[in-house]
Order: C-alpha cells, then sequence, then structure tokens
C-alpha cells in the first residue's frame, strides 16, 4: 500500500535525535567498558550526514573475527563472533555491509527516507544501509555472558563473547562486518572486519522464466551477472545468446535509490528459448565458459492457444524475508512461509500482481528476492505486474505522487522482469493460457478514459474471441473493492473511486468473468458486482462449494494481497457484496477448463483451503 508523508511529528524526533547525539551516547558500545566521545561536527552542523561516533579507549580484548577468510560461494552460511566483551549490551549489534558502497557515518534523517518508502520499523540510522544486521542479543548466551573467558593470568578479568550467523548471497561486491555498540539511533563502530569476496562475481545468478507471448512455443530466462559480455542458454540441444541490460544510479529518480540505498545491479541477461512444443518438458542451463554455467534446471511449457485447460497461481505483495532471522529494511513476515509452500506446485504460470520484492530503492534486496524466489521461479514462468512499491515516486508521471518505490519508478521492476508490455514504462500486456484470456494493467500508470492506457484496455478486452478463450481474467494491483476500516483506511484508502468510475463499466460492458488485485494485505472475495451492488450471489453446490454462473452482468472480485506482507484486519462490519474474508497468508490457485473455472484460496502454512468457488459457463449450477 501507499507511503505517506513525514509528519512532524518525526521532525521534531529527528532534531530531538540530533541533540541527543551532540551531546553523549551513553551506553553505547558498552562492550569496550570505556567512556565515549563525539568526532566530528555538531548534529546541527549537518543533520543528514555527520561524522560517525568513535569508541575512544577502545576495550583491548575485544576482537571480531569471521569462521572464513574467503573466498565466499555464491549462498554460504558465516559465522561471525565477538569476543573479549566486558559488559554486553542488548543494543550490541553486528551489520553486514557491501564494501563497494559502505560508508559507516550515521545519517538521522535517513529515518524520514526510510518512513516515505512504507517502513515503519527500527532501522540503523546510517549513510549506507547494512544489507543485514542482528543484534548480539539473538545469541541467547551473550547478554548473561555464560560463556566467561579469563584474559589475565591471575583470571581478574573475565570478558563474553557471542555468536550470530549470517547467510549470504552473491551480490557481486566484497562484504564487510562491523560490530556497533549504541543501537541503531547512536551507534558506535567497535570493531571492523577484514572484507570477504565472492569467489564468482561473474557467476550467473537467480535465473527466472517468463511468456513472450502465448504459443506455448518459447520460454524467456532472465539472469544475472558481473559479466557484460554475452551468455547463452543451452537448451534441448540448442543455444540462444543472451541480451543485456543494466542500469545506473542516474536512471533512479529519487532518495534511497539515488543514494544510500544504491547498489549496483551487475548485468541481466535475457534469452529466449524457442521453437518449443507446447505442454512439454524441457532441461536448461545458463551461463558461459568464461563465467561458468548454473545447474541443470527443468521446465514445462504452458498449454498452446486453443488448449482446453490451464491452471496458474496468482498473489500479490509478497516481499522478501532472510533464511537467518537476520534484519533488514522492509519484511515482510510471511513471504518465505509462501514461496516454500509453492515448491512442490505444478501449474502452467505464476503471477505475482505487484509489491513484487519491496526493495524500494535499496537495490541489494532485488538479490535477495530473486534468490529467494529461484527454485520456483527458475521451472516455472514467473510474470508480474507492476504495483505502487515498483513505480510511484512524485514528478515521475507514476498516476500517484506517493514516494512508494523509493526512487526506483520502476527502472529495477522492468530489468528483472522483461514482460511482454506495450514499451518502456508502458508494462501493461495480455496472456492467454489454454481457455484463459488474461488482461494485465497497471494501476499505476494513467488509466483515465483517453489515456493510452486506457485505449489500449478497451481495444484488448474487446479483441478477446470468447470461443477460443471463454474466460476473460481482468489483473491489477489496486483493487476496485475492499473492505477497511479504522483510522489507518481513512489516511491510506486502498479504493480510489475515481478508478472504479472510469475502469469498471469497461469490465462490464466486456464481459470480465474475473477481476483479481493485490495491494491489500488480506483475501476478500465479492458475489458478482457491479457499482456495489450484488448482481448475482452464488449458490451452494452438493458439495458446499459457492457456484456462479457466467453470465456475462459483472465479474467477480478477488483481493489476494496476502502472500507475505504484514496481514491485514477486517473491521467488524463490511458491505452485502463482501462474501468471504481471510487474514492468514497464502496463494490462490485457478484451474479453467472451457465449461467450469475453479479458483482456491490456500493457506501456506499447512496447505488448507480457505475459501473455494466455481464459475459455471452456460451450464445451471
Amino acid at each position: 500500500m501507499a507511503g505517506i508523508p513525514v509528519p512532524r511529528v518525526i521532525i521534531l524526533e529527528l532534531v530531538l535525535l540530533a541533540i541527543l547525539q551532540a551531546g553523549a551516547c551513553a551506553g553505547a558500545g558498552d562492550a569496550t567498558g570505556a567512556n565515549l566521545g563525539v568526532s566530528g561536527r555538531s548534529a546541527f552542523g549537518s543533520i543528514t550526514r555527520r561524522a560517525l561516533l568513535e569508541c575512544r579507549d577502545p576495550n583491548p580484548y575485544l576482537n571480531l573475527m569471521l569462521d572464513t577468510a574467503g573466498p565466499l560461494a555464491s549462498v554460504q552460511t558465516v559465522v561471525a563472533t565477538v569476543s573479549g566483551v566486558l559488559r554486553p549490551s542488548s543494543r550490541d549489534w553486528i551489520g553486514v555491509f557491501s564494501e563497494a558502497t559502505h560508508n559507516y557515518s550515521d545519517c538521522l534523517a535517513n529515518k524520514a527516507l526510510y518512513l516515505q518508502t512504507g517502513d515503519f520499523s527500527s532501522l540503523p540510522l546510517l549513510c549506507d544501509y547494512p544489507l543485514k544486521f542482528k543484534f548480539l542479543s539473538d545469541d541467547p548466551g551473550y547478554i548473561n555472558c555464560s560463556n566467561k573467558t579469563c584474559v589475565t593470568d591471575s583470571c581478574s578479568v573475565r570478558t563474553c563473547s557471542g555468536s550470530l550467523a549470517f547467510r549470504l548471497v552473491n551480490i557481486r561486491t566484497a562484504v564487510t562486518f562491523v560490530f556497533f555498540g549504541g543501537g541503531l539511533v547512536t551507534p558506535c563502530i567497535l570493531k571492523i572486519a577484514p572484507p570477504l569476496s565472492f569467489a564468482r562475481p561473474g557467476a550467473p545468478l537467480y535465473g527466472h522464466l517468463s511468456l513472450k507471448d502465448s504459443s506455448g512455443t518459447s520460454m524467456v530466462v532472465t539472469w544475472i551477472s558481473n559479466d557484460n559480455a554475452t551468455q547463452n542458454v543451452e537448451y534441448d540441444g540448442r543455444s540462444s545468446t543472451s541480451e543485456i541490460t543494466t542500469f545506473q544510479k542516474e536512471d533512479m529518480c529519487g532518495s534511497p535509490a539515488t543514494d544510500f540505498g544504491w547498489h549496483t545491479p551487475g548485468y541481466m541477461h535475457h534469452a529466449t528459448m524457442t521453437s518449443l512444443s507446447p505442454g512439454k518438458s524441457f532441461s536448461y542451463r545458463y551461463g558461459s565458459e568464461k563465467v561458468g554455467w548454473s545447474k541443470l534446471k527443468n521446465f514445462t511449457t504452458p498449454p498452446g492457444e486453443g488448449s482446453n485447460s490451464a491452471s496458474f497461481i496468482v498473489f500479490g505483495d509478497m516481499g522478501k524475508a532472510e533464511r537467518d532471522n537476520s534484519l533488514e529494511h522492509y519484511i515482510q513476515p510471511g513471504a518465505l512461509q509462501v514461496i516454500d509452500s509453492l515448491a512442490n506446485q505444478t501449474v502452467d504460470t505464476i503471477f505475482h500482481i505487484g509489491d513484487i520484492s519491496y526493495a524500494t530503492g535499496f537495490l541489494a534486496e532485488w538479490d535477495h528476492f530473486l534468490e529467494m524466489i529461484e527454485p520456483v521461479a527458475s521451472r516455472i514462468p514467473y510474470m508480474t505486474a507492476i504495483g505502487n512499491h515498483e513505480r510511484d515516486h512524485p514528478g515521475s508521471g507514476s498516476k500517484y505522487n506517493s514516494t512508494d518505490s523509493g526512487g526506483e519508478c520502476g527502472v529495477p521492476y522492468r530489468s528483472y522482469f522483461p514482460m511482454p508490455a506495450q514499451g518502456i514504462d508502458k508494462p501493461w500486456y495480455s496472456i492467454e493460457l489454454g481457455p484463459v484470456h488474461l488482461t494485465v494493467i497497471s494501476t499505476e500508470h494513467d488509466w483515465t478514459p483517453n489515456s493510452e492506457q486506457y485505449s489500449w484496455m478497451e481495444h484488448n478486452l474487446a479483441s478477446v474471441n470468447r470461443t477460443h478463450t471463454p474466460w476473460l481474467v481482468f489483473v491489477g494491483h489496486r483493487p476496485m473493492y475492499s473492505t477497511q476500516g479504522g483510522l489507518l483506511s481513512k489516511i491510506l484508502p486502498a479504493i480510489d473511486p475515481d478508478f472504479v468510475e472510469a475502469v469498471e463499466p469497461l469490465l462490464v460492458s466486456s464481459k470480465v468473468d474475473l477481476a483479481l488485485w493485490g495491494h491489500v494485505h488480506n483475501y476478500e472475495r465479492t458475489c458478482a458486482v457491479n457499482q456495489s451492488r450484488c448482481v448475482q450471489v452464488p449458490a451452494k453446490d452438493d458439495t458446499g462449494v459457492d457456484v456462479y454462473v457466467s453470465n456475462g452482468s459483472a465479474p467477480i472480485h478477488a483481493v489476494v494481497g496476502m502472500a507475505g506482507f504484514s496481514l491485514d484486519l477486517f473491521p467488524a462490519n463490511w458491505s452485502s457484496w463482501s462474501m468471504v474474508r481471510v487474514s492468514e497468508f497464502g496463494y490462490s490457485r485457478v484451474s479453467a477448463d472451457k465449461n467450469e473455472l475453479l479458483f482456491e484460496y490456500i493457506i501456506a502454512k499447512d496447505g488448507a483451503k480457505a475459501d473455494q468457488f466455481k464459475i459455471l459457463k452456460n451450464i445451471n449450477p
């Protein structure tokens, strides 16, 4: 959902923080057992960039050790051990930084920039954001000093230690571990470990598939490498050469993407496997002799045009989380649960409909997200729709002037996920899977009548051959219908009435069967609805499943934004058009032949079906 302008109270809080830091760092760096001084200018001299508080007369016993000197594998767990600590503090923490961009100075105003992306969690106020971090208190023996060590012959001085494990993925640049005292607001550097490099910075990484068209005879694979020479995908005894794209800091449109969130993205390689057969399995690998090859991977092409059946998974707002329980900007608590639940799914395609990684200007987090989805997205085409957290930024041409993209403005999104769109920054498209036609729009670009996107929507919906593809599914990020309550719904309403007024008549006149949305972080299903009135209420079949009859009167809407972001709860009251409401992490699965469409909402943690309904074509329920 959308970010909000930084409230006046936050600005006042930043000033107070500056006053506190200008005078003292009480308790910061307790691990040293020494007094601390302030180095550099006053906080009021430069509120956005100040010299970091330095630990004066540091503890002579203090040490930070890593269990490896590198080089690192593309995915490797590193254990960092702090020893020689005199007074353990709950505010002691370890951060992992990219050596390419590290800047350990503290930047108080970064709190405002975090808030602009919609992230309200406690984060380090540094000029360069760590890739990930943990508090030493995560080691249960650190605070109570259960691991005492004598450091003098008489054992008159005993010190404490603690260890933390960090799972690192290949970001193509060296990484550095830094031990801080003083918490996240008044951090003080205690120790810095030597940087660790990755053994293969140019390795082909994080391959994921997408569809180029509806034929079932081609498949696009995209991967990342630090090497800008062409590479290849090898498949079925053939080879296809990659096209290469990348982006620079200058392509971003605002902070944090243009400053403390920037990380070099490497090069995106896109190669198309052609002359495939629909509904058949293939093996492939990507890379080159120079940089090496990926492991052999497998996929099955979707059904071709005219096929009688298809299946796909659809969800929104997944984002990412760290498997080692590290903290980072914008963690989505259900992301791992949902992506892991898809590991054994067999469907033709996946649709992730907006708010993809929630990197929002912290570019290294795209690598974390791509690594997370790779086991699934390398075997099932991973199609996407753009959301506010990929595109929106003031003055950038987005429909909404929020700062939700963190200055990305859709550039990383279209670089990592090459959809069959209408052009640069025109991310709307359609695709057909057997008997289903999906029209995928951008709610973040102009959708008003007479806009380019609206004209495309009109033409696309009118051109559907309902004999070959009887099911018409409309897909976007921001919903037309959602039950909200409380103060938040007044500050950040999920529904734009102008969008409903402009586009809903088009859905009705085009006889759309089903409309799918994200943005709101729960699951909700409506009746067949038009202008907030139920046109058709489902009946129950013999097994208790809700059944609709597709008669072209109005579409059924489903919000499926429950794939990772912290869930939104429902108010005690709701409108008559709302049939089912559930706040559980999960995904939805659609299976269709030419006469029946089955929709299932599946809970990620146990595979239970929290909702299911059918739509029938020309058949009485």
